[in-house]
C-alpha cells in the first residue's frame, strides 16, 4: 500500500553543530532507492509501507548504533490507489494558488 511520510531523525546530545550525523542519515534515505525530497525539518519518503519503514529503520540505527540518542518524528499519509503523492499533492495547491 502507497505510503508517504514525512520524518524527521535527529541526533542529540553529540555537540551543538549536529549537520554532519544528519547526513548520515539523509544518505542512508537517498541511497533506498525510494523517491525523498528534504528540507530544512523533515524527509519525505514515498513507497509501499514496508519498504518505507525499512528504511526509516536503517536510517534511525546508522546513528543509534553509535551510541548517539536518536529521536524520531514520523507522520504517515497512507492514500489506497495514489502514488507520486509527495509530487501530486505539491502541484494540486500550486494550480489553485495559480488561478
Amino acid at each position: 500500500m502507497n505510503t508517504l511520510i514525512a520524518v524527521s531523525i535527529a541526533p542529540s546530545g553529540v555537540g551543538e553543530e549536529l549537520s554532519a550525523e544528519v547526513a548520515e542519515v539523509i544518505r542512508v534515505i537517498r541511497n533506498s532507492g525510494l523517491p525523498n525530497r528534504t528540507n530544512s525539518m523533515f524527509t519525505e519518503i514515498e513507497g509501499e509501507w514496508d519498504e518505507v519503514m525499512k528504511v526509516v529503520k536503517e536510517a534511525t540505527f546508522v546513528l543509534a548504533e553509535k551510541g548517539i540518542r536518536t529521536g524520531v518524528v514520523l507522520k504517515a499519509d497512507i492514500r489506497p490507489g495514489f502514488t507520486d503523492t509527495m509530487t501530486k499533492k505539491v502541484e494540486k495547491v500550486n494550480s489553485i494558488l495559480d488561478k
